[in-house]
């Protein structure tokens, strides 16, 4: 993606980096994380302001702790590392890192001295510490910043070779004034002007699209969400409806009714050229006795790609548009991050596929879901399709825990359809990021009718978020609650138990699977 000014964010392992694209982001900034090891040339360019070292849970004097050479350093550009990344800088330059007889973890107070990084903020101020090695010298030539009661050396910098570094994580919000010392970085330090919004990157996403597609044919994978709808939008302005065709493809684990709902969205706001292949009998087929996540995911993936290649050349066409975003991305471990869960649309197409790597079309790939969203209102695309909920590529196979049956998905969907319509009774979903319900594969006693009972437990889920990077357990009102389970339970056979799920990412994941 061309811009004109951009900071790079190099990735050490820390479960925070995306937090700090997400800060920069916000300021007006672009920024990219990528892998600590990627080659130099493939991301120096004029447009480079800015290099931003990650934290990590190495120790920097680890028989395989990941290192840079000072060639980052050469660059002609301030650098800013953060924990890990401060360390690291520390043990370039010269200086001693040591494990500290007490480390700091959570809220702790910083005093701060006269210096760039902390212009505005407070003398003393709270910042979120997550450490236990600590610099205990800094590098000659390097000034003493900030520091607190049990770390002598909480930031340090020379200004002269334009190289900065903070122990604690000015990303988090926990970190009172730590969006203060970001901007600093990027705009009194980097010198960034500002002024990046999504939305203004419409015109070339769309150029990039025809650059890369020139007279080919592309057939695109348009689930109903709003990744795939805002990538197809933006490929249907690049493309006419005879390079373009949507596959909305029935896997058979939509919501209730969902697949007549989406075909009719989308041929009557988007005008898009969209074809419904259902596939549902083959998915299930693939999926039957298969319990594990990963594994799920990967058959899933694999099986869109199968369809899609199917559709391609029944239509003569060579490109695949897929609505990957940049969450999706970090989740799947691209670019060296941890693997947390692996999204259908990330990790690479079975060998012997149709289309190869540069017929892979994805022009949201470097977007956080709110920047998506920004892209889709600028596009035009009606509010309430633009902030739909999210809606996993799988499905309902991640929501069924365990082994996936017909008997099962139907069960859930009546749940998840029930628990959706009593929190718009309520009022309560614009507040919400994302909602439904899961069949946990719990089987337990309950009394009905004076009988027992041995049923599923079924777990609820709400959330709210701004990017999904990060969420809350949304606060629902116990009425609600109690409303949503006596219906379940009295509506929907095989049921005898319903939860509430309280759990935040981190430590958990939105879903469950």
């Amino acid at each position: 993606m061309a811009v004109s000014e951009k900071i790079i964010i190099l990735d050490f392992g820390g479960q925070y980096n995306q937090l700090i694209a997400r800060r920069i982001r916000e300021a007006g900034v672009y920024c990219e994380i990528l892998n600590y090891a990627a080659p130099i040339d493939t991301w120096r360019d004029e447009a480079l302001k800015g290099v931003i070292l990650t934290g990590g849970p190495n120790s920097v004097y680890g028989e395989n702790a990941p290192r840079l050479g000072k060639e980052v350093f050469e660059l002609g550009v301030p650098v800013l590392g953060i924990c890990y990344g401060m360390q690291l800088i520390n043990y370039v330059y010269g200086g001693e890192v040591s494990s500290a007889e007490v480390g700091e973890y959570g809220h702790t107070l910083l005093t701060t001295e006269d210096a760039p990084l902390f212009q505005g903020v407070s003398r003393q101020t709270a910042v979120f510490m997550n450490h236990r090695d600590r610099v205990s010298a800094p590098p000659k030539g390097f000034s003493i910043d900030a520091h607190t009661d049990h770390c002598p050396v909480a930031a340090f910098s020379d200004a002269a070779r334009g190289v900065y570094g903070v122990q604690f994580h000015p990303e988090v919000k926990h970190s009172v004034e730590g969006v203060k010392m970001l901007r600093n970085f990027a705009f009194n330090i980097c010198g960034c002007k500002g002024g990046y919004r999504a939305e203004d990157m419409i015109g070339r996403m769309v150029a990039d699209i025809q650059r890369q597609v020139g007279s080919g044919r592309v057939v695109a994978g348009l689930s109903g969400g709003v990744d795939s709808s805002v990538a197809c939008a933006l490929a249907g302005r690049a493309l006419g409806p005879d390079q373009l065709t949507c596959v909305f493809v029935d896997h058979g684990l939509l919501r209730k009714d969902e697949a007549k709902q989406v075909m009719a969205t989308y041929r009557d706001n988007l005008g898009l050229n969209v074809i419904h292949v259902d596939a549902s009998d083959r998915f299930l087929e693939a999926l039957a006795g298969v319990t594990e996540p990963e594994r799920k995911r990967h058959i899933i993936g694999e099986l869109f790609v199968r369809v899609f290649e199917e559709e391609a050349r029944r239509i003569g066409a060579d490109f695949l548009l897929q609505g990957t975003i940049y969450p999706d991305k970090i989740e799947s471990g691209m670019g060296g991050s941890a693997t947390i869960k692996s999204h259908h649309n990330v990790g690479g197409l079975p060998k012997d596929s149709l289309f190869t790597k540069d017929h892979i079309i994805e022009p949201l790939s470097m977007l956080f879901k709110d920047e998506v969203r920004a892209v889709g209102e600028g596009l035009g695309i009606p509010r309430d399709m633009v902030w739909r909920q999210p809606f996993p590529g799988p499905g309902l196979a991640v929501r069924v825990i365990g082994d996936i049956t017909r008997e099962k998905l139907d069960i859930l969907r009546e749940c998840d359809a029930i628990y959706l319509e009593e929190l718009k009774n309520a009022g309560l979903s614009d507040a919400i990021w994302q909602s439904f319900a899961v069949l946990t594969g719990v089987r337990t006693v309950g009394c009905m009718g004076d009988d027992r009972t041995y049923g599923y437990c079924v777990a609820l889920r709400a959330v709210t978020s701004d990017d999904a990077m990060t969420v809350e357990a949304a606060e629902i009102p116990y009425a609600v609650l109690k409303t949503c389970t006596s219906r379940i339970i009295g509506e929907v056979p095989g049921v005898n138990r319903v939860v509430y799920d309280v759990t935040g990412k981190p430590p958990g994941t939105i879903e469950w699977e």
